[in-house]
């Protein structure tokens, strides 16, 4: 009888392997439906993929300088993307504007990750059958496969090859995606569903309206609730980790914002959101940054302050002016249009000395739009 017990063991060895095999194939499934947002996902470890290795564990998240990308998802968002998506966006019974009016970055969340972002501003709402949640901006459906559900199976890979680094996802309902659209119970269940699953509670951080070390970060992702779950029982909002940034206390189109994420201890977060310059109709593009710029540099030199050194800091550097005639576009914000009237560039391109002034200071988590332009702007936030 001794070739059964041959066979048990050799059976018992294989399972195991065979299950393991099954799982990797599972999710590279996963990864594969996810790409078109998420981007083909590829192992880095050098440059800046783990750039968080060089602070101690003891470093408080608060005192941490992190770039991060304004809507994230909109890298693939092309004339061709839009064209391709028409017979799906149309379902949606909306004028979807031109690309150029809703494409803030280049680049996919992969190769973000391994270029040193760690905060993503990520905007959903129900696909065109209200059964899925997938990423929008505005009116324009950046992907009808790369579900919400699915793109967090690209983050949950991505922090198990570089346990050392830390992630921030802000959450953010995006209203006006469809004529009939809304916030309703059953996009907040599903999102609820979502960011509650069993490998959400492995991988996000289940600590609620504070901020601790990078040590007991490393690996996490910390969410921030730029939502509410208004029609859901109270339980389920309390039932959610992560800091508390509530639509209805985030002034729209704040240049300087207050929000307190933690009562009991008064903790309190400083936000710039200027995203669209209140200038006159018919201003100039160099004007229009300038204002932007202004408001941008403002948080953050305050951000330097020994007076607010344990609060948190979170400076959106991206905006567009595309009520203007011409329309100033994300794009023009950020590097200029590439004429003698923005001689300076755009807002990126004048952070970059900005920020080379403020070495050795924290300027806590900066959102960028087109982040990869300047080459060197990443590098100098990373490098104060």
């Amino acid at each position: 009888m001794m070739w059964k017990s041959s066979v048990v063991m050799a059976m018992a060895m294989a399972l195991p392997l065979a299950s393991a095999a099954l799982a990797d194939l599972a999710l590279q499934s996963v990864l594969d439906t996810a790409a078109p947002i998420f981007g083909p996902y590829k192992k880095i470890t050098e440059g800046k993929a783990e750039w968080m290795k060089r602070y101690p564990d003891k470093t408080l998240l608060v005192h941490m300088n992190i770039p991060g990308t304004h809507d994230s998802a909109t890298w693939n968002y092309t004339q061709e993307t839009q064209d391709a998506m028409r017979g799906i966006t149309d379902l949606n019974q909306v004028v979807v504007p031109t690309p150029e009016a809703l494409r803030c970055q280049e680049s996919s969340f992969i190769d973000m990750l391994n270029m040193g972002i760690r905060a993503f501003d990520l905007r959903y709402a129900f696909d065109p059958t209200n059964s899925t949640l997938i990423y929008y901006h505005g009116q324009a459906l950046l992907s009808q496969t790369a579900t919400v559900k699915d793109v967090m199976f690209g983050f949950y890979k991505w922090l198990d090859d570089h346990p050392s680094e830390t992630l921030f996802l802000s959450f953010q309902y995006q209203g006006s995606t469809a004529l009939y659209a809304s916030n309703n119970a059953a996009v907040q269940m599903q999102l609820h569903s979502i960011l509650t699953s069993r490998a959400a509670r492995r991988y996000f951080m289940q600590n609620k309206d504070e901020l601790g070390t990078l040590g007991a970060a490393r690996g996490k992702i910390t969410l921030m609730r730029r939502f509410d779950l208004d029609k859901l029982p109270e339980s389920y909002t309390a039932s959610l980790p992560g800091l508390n940034f509530s639509p209805s206390l985030w002034n729209d189109n704040g240049a300087e914002i207050v929000l307190e994420y933690n009562k009991d201890k008064g903790f309190k977060a400083y936000i710039e959101d200027y995203y669209e310059p209140l200038t006159e109709h018919g201003s100039s593009a160099r004007e229009n940054i300038r204002w932007k710029y202004n408001a941008t540099v403002k948080n953050i030199r305050k951000a330097t302050s020994k007076k607010y050194r344990n609060s948190l800091f979170w400076t959106w550097a991206s905006a567009n002016k595309i009520s203007n005639d011409p329309p100033d576009y994300p794009r023009i914000m950020a590097l200029g249009n590439g004429t003698r009237y923005t001689p300076f560039g755009g807002v990126n391109n004048q952070l970059v000395p900005f920020l080379k002034r403020q070495k050795g200071k924290r300027v806590g988590i900066v959102m960028f739009d087109y982040y990869d332009m300047p080459s060197n702007l990443v590098d100098t936030l990373l490098d104060l």
